[in-house]
Order: C-alpha cells, then structure tokens, then sequence
C-alpha cells in the first residue's frame, strides 16, 4: 500500500476505535470507491458497522458479505462465523426470513465444532430466543446460560450483559418474574454505567424497555427510556469494539451517528402517552418515524399507533384513523385502539368484531401481557358499550387472573371489574373495586386512566345517593380531560355535573325510578331489579307504568333509548 492508502485505512480503524462512525466511514468509502489496494477482512468488518451507524444498511450488509468471504479465503472460522451471524442478523431486520436463515446455518457450520470462543455466545443466543419462541423452555435456558459461561470466559462486559438480558427474557417467559427483573437490573448496571459499546448499549437499552413494557413494568420502563433518549442525545459514551464487534473500555462518540434514537424515541412516545405528555407524545412520535432505520420499521409502526391513540382521545377520529393505517402499513395490528375508535364513531359491531379478532389471533398471549391486557380491557369496556354484561364479565375476569401483582395491570383489571359490577346493579363492589382502580392509577401517575375511573366512581356514588362525592369525582374528571384536551370526554363531564346540578333526573323522574331505568337500560328483568333493590316485582312493575308514562315511551327498549340520550346511565 502507498503510504496515504496507510494512512487512510489507519485514520479509519482509529475512528471506529472510538465509535467515531461518520469518520470511519467516509474514509473506507473513499477508499473503497477508489482502491489502491483491497480492505482486509476486518477493515471490511469496520466498514460494515461504520455503514450500519451512519444509515447505509445496504453498503452495511454488502461490505460484510465481502468481509465474510475475505474470512473464508484467510481461513479465519471464527472471523466467517460473526460475520455470518451479522448477516443473519442484518437479513432479519430487513424482513428476508430466508436469507437470515441461510446465515445463521453458515453461522454454525464455522463455529460448531470450534473449541469454546466469543463468537460463539451469538449463536447461544438465538438458540434461546428461538426455543422461548416455540415455546421450550427448558431449552431457552439451557441456551441462556451456555451462553453465559461463554461469555464469562471472554471476560467481554458486552457479551456478559447480554447473556444477562437472554437468560432474563426466558425467566420471563416462563412467569420466573422476580428473577428475571433481577438479572435484567444486573444487566442494566453496566449499560447506565457506560461500561458497554455503542451497540450493545442500544441493544441493551431497546431489549430491556420492550420487555418492561410487554410485562407492564411501568416504572422500570419510564427509568429506562428517560436514561435511552439521555444516551441518544450529545454527548453520549460507549466503548471500543472488540474482535467480536463488542467493546472493552467508555468512549464518547459524537451524536450525530446514533440509529437507536428514532427506537428509542418510539419507545418514549409509548411511555409518554401513559403519562399524559400528549403534545410531546406526537411531536415525538413525528420524529421517531423520520429517524427509525429501515430495519426497525416496527419502531415506527408503534408510534403510528400511540399517536393514534391520542388523537382518538382527543377527538381527532379522522387523523386517528389515519394514523392506525400507516401502523397497520408497517406491519402492526391496529386494537385495541381502531376497536376503540369504531365504537366512539358508533360503529359498534366493528368495534366487537375487531377486538374478537385480535384476541384470537395472539398465539402466545405471556409473550405480552400488557398488549392482552389492553385487548381484554377494550373487550370488556365495548362488551358494556353493547349491553353484553355477561360477555364484559369474561374479560374482567380473564383480566383478573393475568394481573397478578403487577401495578398496571392490577388497575386495569380493578378499573374493569368495577365497571362491570356497576353495570350489575352492584354499587358496593363497583364502588371498593373502582377506588382500589383510582388509587392504582394514581400511584402510577396514568392520568387519562385515572380520570376515566373518576367517571365511572361518579356514576356509582350517584346509585348510591352521594351526589355530593359524584360531583366531586366528575369536577376532578372534567379538570383532566380539559388539561389533556380529551374534548369529548370533558364534555361527557361537563354534561354530567350540569345534569347533577339539576338532579340529573330529567322527565319529572324520581330518584327510585331513575334506579330503575338505570337496570332496565343495563337489560335487567323485573325479577333482576326487585332483587337488586329488595323491593317486590309488583313495586317494579308499578314504576315502570310511572316511568313510561312520564317518558312517553311504550317499551322497555324506548326506555333505554332514552336513557343512554339523556345520561342516565
């Protein structure tokens, strides 16, 4: 080589020693479209991360197909095998199954019959995500912790980390919660320490969030997307990579080469929309989908869908619908919340239909609680919207046995049963079940959550008699809603007090008969509501000639009618 060709390809490893990756890549692009001499396997090996951090993932994948036959011409197995199992990896993200499976089996055709080695800690890897992934477990940590003891032979941090995220994910899998969370903070440590390279911390920070928020471990997602987005912005640290493409030692890498930032940013939206930050959940949403790589594309899909769920909230139905579109475009299944959206447009059939389906279509429901239970908890609340109060009793109750212990799932589950026992007539527990909801999402700092309850409270403290505390829970409600700028549901509440104010009890209705044509509405018989209000089935039939009459209906089904319309249910 001419001494500027050696200098050049030096400056390049230089760069790429301290994740300078725009710098590393311009110099072996440079080089590499005008060559005074051919890359080595492992400046081709650079070039292809360098590629990958500066968003050419196709140079990225073309300079390590040449890396990996550059390993196969020097007879480097170790060398072919990581290069194989990159591509397998790279093939993955952009959505050719066939291809990544080629690789993965020239993966372990370099790498099976070598003497223990880093490179082989990959291959550990997927071998356990794919025996979780069918469901043997067994298997899954067998591969986990081979994969740690590899990885503590290396003595790579990289490689230890990550072994503590595999065997994590499959203690999770198989409802081994607490020492799955264990491993995981373990493994978490050396990424906030910024013991770990530039990819191992994304993978890291973007693994772990994906498994708190499918898990519903709220507080430990919102930690650990506020510390990613601190990490993707300037300056952030990493470390060298080492012969495995992992790394040894911090280093400051600038912030304009960073890809894991528009997923990360996807994963904050989700977290931010929780938390109420609306406006910042679709501005960041916005940004997320400019920023996401081509071969994270699910990240984008799932900010389309947060934003989504905002604007539906706020009344926004068409840019809603709009957004769950683009989420379905990228491959993400758009429920519960174009259920939702169906509902608030009145299409309540659609909204039924939509919701069976996804439902049935999870093959694996503990693979994301929190997806089934936002499923379960839509059921349940469309099952009401339609008068089927049986059909809303079973996802409450199928909610109830997934909750468990876990914060956010034990206020959904509450939230759900409450509203249900509401709808029974059953103001006692609704009442318990409703506060122990209020107190949850509070807790939780889930404002739009906790409003919703308010509602419902207010509904069942009205049953009860206690305008008081009604109006009390609707003015809390109303205040969230507006702050939010959940428009239709701060009208509901607006509406409700003005009722309240007025008794609530239009029609020249008493309060007894209001009680009853709240159970008529909610599909009880006669015999239901003598029994709920321990009068007699003549005391009921009584009010319900007063009740017709005032209301000038002829049915029960007019009855109803008139109550949904005048917000007495």
């Amino acid at each position: 080589m001419s001494a500027p060709t050696i200098d050049r390809i030096a400056r390049a490893r230089t760069a790429a020693a301290r994740e300078s990756w725009a710098e590393a890549y311009g110099l072996l692009h440079a080089h590499d479209e005008h060559p005074t001499s051919a890359l080595s396997a492992d400046d081709l090996t650079v070039l292809a991360d360098a590629a990958w951090w500066s968003g050419h993932v196709d140079e990225s994948v073309a300079a390590r197909l040449r890396a990996h036959a550059a390993y196969v011409a020097g007879g480097d197995h170790r060398g072919a095998g990581l290069a194989s199992w990159w591509l397998s990896h790279e093939y993955e993200g952009l959505g050719r199954p066939a291809a990544a499976a080629g690789w993965l089996h020239r993966a372990h055709h370099h790498l099976d019959d070598l003497p223990p080695c880093p490179e082989q800690c990959f291959l550990a890897w997927t071998d356990a995500e794919e025996a979780s992934a069918r469901g043997d477990h067994a298997a899954a940590l067998a591969a986990g912790r081979r994969m740690y003891r590899l990885a503590l032979r290396s003595g790579s941090p990289d490689l230890l980390a990550l072994s503590r995220q595999a065997e994590s994910s499959v203690l999770l899998a198989s409802g081994r919660r607490a020492e799955a969370l264990a491993l995981l903070d373990d493994a978490m440590c050396a990424v906030t320490a910024g013991e770990l390279s530039g990819m191992c911390t994304g993978w890291l920070y973007c693994l772990a969030i994906t498994q708190c928020m499918e898990t519903a471990d709220f507080a430990r997602a919102v930690e650990w997307t506020n510390a990613a987005m601190e990490w993707c912005e300037p300056p952030w640290t990493g470390s060298a990579p080492d012969e495995t493409g992992t790394g040894t030692g911090p280093m400051a890498v600038p912030s304009g080469e960073n890809p894991f930032r528009g997923v990360c940013r996807a994963h904050r939206v989700q977290v931010l929309d929780l938390l109420g930050a609306w406006a910042s959940a679709e501005e960041e949403a916005r940004l997320a989908c400019r920023e996401v790589p081509v071969d994270c594309l699910e990240s984008a899909a799932a900010a389309y869908y947060a934003t989504g769920d905002v604007q539906r909230r706020q009344g926004r139905l068409e840019e809603a619908a709009a957004s769950y579109a683009h989420a379905h475009e990228l491959g993400r299944i758009p429920q519960p919340g174009l259920a939702l959206l169906r509902l608030a447009q009145g299409r309540a059939d659609a909204a039924v239909a939509g919701v069976d389906l996804a439902l049935a279509c999870q093959s694996d429901p503990r693979h994301d609680l929190l997806g089934r239970a936002r499923l379960l908890a839509a059921r349940s609340e469309v099952a009401l919207a339609v008068r089927d109060v049986p059909g809303a009793a079973g996802a409450a109750a199928e909610l109830e046995v997934l909750a468990g212990d876990v914060p956010l799932l034990r206020a959904m589950a509450d939230t759900a049963r409450g509203a249900v026992a509401l709808a029974e007539a059953r103001p006692e527990p609704a009442l318990r079940l409703l506060r122990r909801a209020l107190a949850g999402w509070l807790e939780l700092r889930v404002p739009y959550e906790a409003a919703q309850v308010r509602m419902l409270l207010a509904a069942a403290d009205r049953t009860v008699g206690d305008e008081e505390a009604a109006r009390l829970e609707l003015g809390a409600a109303r205040a969230v809603f507006e702050r939010l700028g959940a428009v239709p549901d701060a009208r509901r509440a607006a509406a409700l007090l003005t009722g309240g104010s007025r008794r609530r009890l239009p029609g020249g209705l008493t309060a007894r008969e209001a009680e009853v044509l709240r159970l008529v509405a909610s599909g009880g018989t006669n015999r239901d509501i003598a029994h709920a209000l321990v009068i007699s089935e003549h005391t009921v039939a009584r009010h319900l000639n007063n009740i017709f009459a005032k209301l000038g209906v002829g049915s029960r089904a007019a009855a109803t009618a008139y109550a949904y319309a005048h917000d007495l249910v």
